[in-house]
């Protein structure tokens, strides 16, 4: 008789009960070719080791379609290829780390109420990756490691593997400057536009984290102060453009409803 697997108080289903219902799958890591590709591949062994990447699961069928199109926009922006993976942690949040993954949590499939909340908060995301964020907080630590992280000498398992792990802490405890913030919710408005997402999919999510209880929003986000700047950066930014945002509308009655079944089986990405 097979065993259940438990993780942080939710079950994971034993790889062979996978063939009995159809999923989508998360991608594969890409391959390292520079440091921020082996930056990332690192992060995604630490997730994995942790048992937090969901391989299997239908959420897959909802995440997948917005992604794709995203993909197709942001993606000419990047020189590494946007995965997008589902992770499983209580709060809903979202991540990119360097190379180009991005992770998303179950609970954010959860919490936002529309498409476009989830397209806005993916849009921000491969921002970040776009500006190279996660590698210019890491270029802080080039005096702690004593390495020239931004030449193009590779950084060795042990420096990689430590990075890796202050990267997956810096982003679970601490929020990016309010600048990069907002910076990347400019450029993701732009993305989500031009992909066809309403772009105050933004605005109507961080109204949302503002009225939520702490415990449900990301924990660098839970006591933010930047809200109310970062919405009034985006609304003055769909001013001065009208000729990309004047057909969207600020009403959340017009948007896509977006919910997926709280039961939904996952199988875990097995260590």
């Amino acid at each position: 008789m097979q065993k259940l697997c438990f993780s942080k108080g939710f079950w994971m289903v034993p790889l062979a009960l996978a063939s009995l219902f159809l999923t989508a799958q998360a991608p594969a890591p890409a391959p390292v070719t520079d440091q921020e590709t082996e930056l990332g591949a690192e992060v995604y062994k630490e997730l994995k080791g942790k048992g937090e990447i969901i391989a299997q699961s239908p959420l897959y069928d909802s995440l997948n379609p917005i992604t794709a199109k995203i993909t197709r926009i942001a993606q000419p922006r990047y020189e590494h290829p946007f995965e997008f993976y589902l992770v499983h942690e209580a709060r809903p949040n979202a991540f990119s780390v360097p190379g180009g993954a991005v992770y998303v949590t179950d609970a954010l499939l959860h919490f936002v109420r529309n498409t476009e909340e989830l397209a806005a908060v993916l849009c921000h995301e491969t921002s970040h990756t776009i500006h190279h964020d996660s590698m210019n907080r890491i270029k802080d630590m080039e005096k702690v490691y004593g390495v020239a992280i931004g030449t193009t000498i590779l950084l060795g398992p042990t420096v990689t593997h430590v990075i890796a792990a202050k990267i997956l802490t810096d982003l679970y405890s601490n929020a990016y400057s309010r600048d990069d913030e907002t910076r990347a919710d400019l450029t993701g408005s732009d993305t989500c536009a031009v992909a066809g997402y309403n772009p105050y999919g933004m605005v109507w999510l961080m109204q949302d984290f503002k009225q939520a209880n702490p415990k449900e929003s990301p924990e660098p986000l839970a006591d933010h102060p930047s809200f109310e700047h970062r919405i009034q950066a985006l609304q003055n930014h769909f001013r001065e453009n009208p000729a990309v945002f004047s057909k969207f509308s600020s009403d959340r009655q017009t948007a896509a409803p977006f919910s997926v079944p709280k039961d939904a089986p996952i199988v875990f990405l097995q260590p």
